[in-house]
């Protein structure tokens, strides 16, 4: 055996064996592996930074991230592509576009769903709803009430997805609009208590449906040192329970890895991000035995 390939094989077994799992039940049929794939706050960044950028040198682009997807999916079949808001603004093809570039392309590399941020709304609330037939993924936001909107019906506060049997439970929480966001915009939406509704939320896809993975898209920030009441998604995680994993946005955090909080039960919570732009690439694998019992790994890629 070379020992390139002894090192990669090695270093596999011992983060399996971490995790709680043999090789011998790696293999086993028994286990079930779900990767959960995501991005946020790409802010229109469709071509990858040139080469003569002073921080991120030839990174990001779209076709970039649509090729590891892809050879992340021939991998394992059971994926899900995730992405936690601010599709909209950053560069001229929004300018110019309005978002339709965004979501074709969105589409194309079968994103399952995406929450609202706030510069979603740069266009105002009848911008957003104009690019929503260029979507083929679901939107989804749980706090956002947009009865008196022209999103009434096509913004879903949930959504459930099946994959080889795992139930998974996705729901959306959006920052609050006023302040960050003229009035005119976002017009009639009425932004809920985040926590009420997460509680609400996990209540529903826990006990009712039964989910077996509950991942809460969050665009409320990662944290706020100069404003520590400001609800985040650390301090989500601790303020609810039945949350597995919360993908997050809107602070344009870069994390290698997931955050680990223990919620009111002081069960395990992950919290990530992966800053911004389409730099990087957040790929968690769950394992799940027999009982539906799971473990994690998890790490973000550089595109």
């Amino acid at each position: 055996m070379k020992r390139r390939d002894f090192i990669q094989k090695t270093a596999a077994s011992t983060a399996l064996i971490g995790l709680g799992f043999s090789l011998e039940s790696f293999n086993s049929p028994d286990i079930k592996k779900l990767t959960i794939l995501h991005t946020n706050d790409v802010h229109s960044h469709i071509d990858p930074f040139p080469a003569t950028d002073t921080r991120n040198p030839n990174m990001g682009g779209v076709a970039r991230r649509a090729a590891l997807i892809e050879s992340i999916r021939k991998e394992n079949s059971n994926v899900l592509l995730l992405d936690a808001g601010d599709i909209f603004q950053g560069t001229p093809y929004f300018n110019y576009y309005g978002g339709e570039l965004e979501f074709k392309l969105m589409s194309m590399m079968k994103y399952d769903a995406s929450t609202i941020g706030n510069h979603d709304f740069d266009n105002g609330i009848d911008g957003l709803y104009a690019q929503l037939p260029n979507a083929s993924f679901d939107f989804i936001s749980s706090n956002y009430d947009f009865k008196n909107t022209v999103l009434n019906g096509h913004v879903h506060p949930y959504k459930i997805f099946i994959k080889e049997g795992i139930k998974v439970g996705v729901f959306g929480l959006g920052i609050e609009l006023a302040g960050l966001v003229d009035k005119k915009g976002y017009k009639e939406t009425i932004y809920n208590d985040p926590v009420e509704v997460a509680q609400d939320m996990t209540r529903l896809l826990k006990k009712e449906q039964k989910c077996d993975l509950i991942i809460c898209l969050s665009h409320l920030g990662y944290k706020y040192k100069d404003e520590p009441e400001k609800i985040s998604d650390l301090k989500l995680a601790t303020l609810t329970k039945d949350i597995d994993l919360i993908i997050g946005g809107h602070t344009h955090t870069f994390l290698d890895k997931p955050t680990v909080v223990k919620n009111l039960e002081g069960n395990q919570v992950l919290v990530n991000q992966v800053g911004c732009f389409g730099i990087n690439l957040g790929k968690i694998d769950f394992y799940f035995d027999a009982n539906q019992s799971k473990k994690h790994e998890a790490r973000s890629i550089v595109v």
